[in-house]
């Protein structure tokens, strides 16, 4: 008998990956049951998904219904919130949470021990690959914890949201959020060098076009795609951001506590994130893009935020 399934968090990971579950997820005829603090996502993805989504009014009719929840959070503070919503519902024993977030793992272990304690199982789970990543169902999952909780939450990621796993089982929870952490550090600091890099050869007149066509031809993938949203005004012109600078400032900051713990420093991180704030001074957290660094390195350099 197939297990019920509950979403918690429509961000733009989130609802690429409850496509993919819908569409791809042994969910034995039963719709996904979807949750949003913001109503007007649950219905829309409703709408988008049709009778293989149902949308629920509260955290609590969810939990209450589903043997299997997911989350998917922006931030650390978010995600305690839900689980201490969940914590005071009850019984839960024998369900299983899978967080697939991207949160310190100090918080990581935190809402673990308030799952387990419960006694319900946990997983932590989070994701590398940006939206367009889950939307094509081409992310790669980082789980870990208790082998049997693992293994009873594959049959919804490898070949279904995701392409790939590193596997983490019988590991503590927070050693995923940590390669998680370390993880996005490469990619704060592939943005911070393309936007340094393009703003250079702006200024020296080489031209920052001659650097993209030398960043496809020998990088390629996610330098491309971050190369032409920079080049293209994407980084100050989209609606949505795809990684706001509000969670990579997040993200760069838990890189920085993880190296002072371990008695050393991320430097390029640090050097990112200065970036970021200044972002988020421009264009505000929430709505600013990762890729707006390049508009920061613009400003410094003393061109416009703006390049188009």
């Amino acid at each position: 008998m197939a297990s019920q399934l509950f979403w918690i968090g429509l961000g733009n990971m989130g609802r690429g990956m409850c496509k993919n579950l819908v569409e791809k997820g042994p969910l034995g005829g039963s719709p996904l049951l979807v949750y949003n603090r913001s109503s007007k996502r649950s219905a829309d993805l409703a709408v988008k998904l049709g009778s293989k989504v149902k949308a629920v009014s509260s955290i609590e009719e969810g939990v209450k219904q589903a043997d299997i929840i997911f989350t998917c959070l922006s931030n650390d503070q978010a995600v305690e919130d839900v689980y201490r919503t969940i914590s005071a519902l009850g019984n839960i024993n024998g369900k299983l949470f899978a967080d697939c977030s991207t949160i310190h793992p100090d918080s990581t272990e935190k809402v673990a021990k308030i799952v387990t304690d419960a006694g319900a199982d946990f997983v932590a789970s989070p994701v590398f690959g940006a939206p367009p990543m889950a939307d094509a169902g081409q992310l790669i999952f980082v789980p870990a914890g208790p082998k049997a909780a693992v293994e009873r939450l594959r049959p919804y990621t490898t070949g279904v949201m995701g392409k790939a796993e590193l596997p983490m089982e019988d590991e503590p929870y927070g050693t995923a959020s940590t390669l998680k952490i370390i993880g996005n550090t490469f990619v704060l600091n592939m943005v911070t060098q393309l936007g340094e890099g393009f703003t250079l050869a702006e200024k020296t007149g080489v031209g920052a076009a001659r650097v993209k066509k030398f960043v496809d031809g020998l990088f390629g993938g996610p330098y491309s795609a971050y190369g032409e949203r920079m080049l293209s005004g994407a980084y100050h012109s989209m609606e949505e951001p795809l990684f706001s600078a509000d969670n990579a400032i997040k993200d760069a900051s838990h890189a920085e506590d993880l190296a002072k713990t371990a008695g050393m420093e991320v430097k390029n991180a640090t050097t990112a994130k200065q970036y970021l704030e200044e972002v988020a001074e421009h264009a505000g957290g929430a709505k600013g893009d990762v890729a707006a660094i390049y508009g920061a390195a613009r400003m410094r350099a003393g061109l416009e935020y703006e390049n188009n």
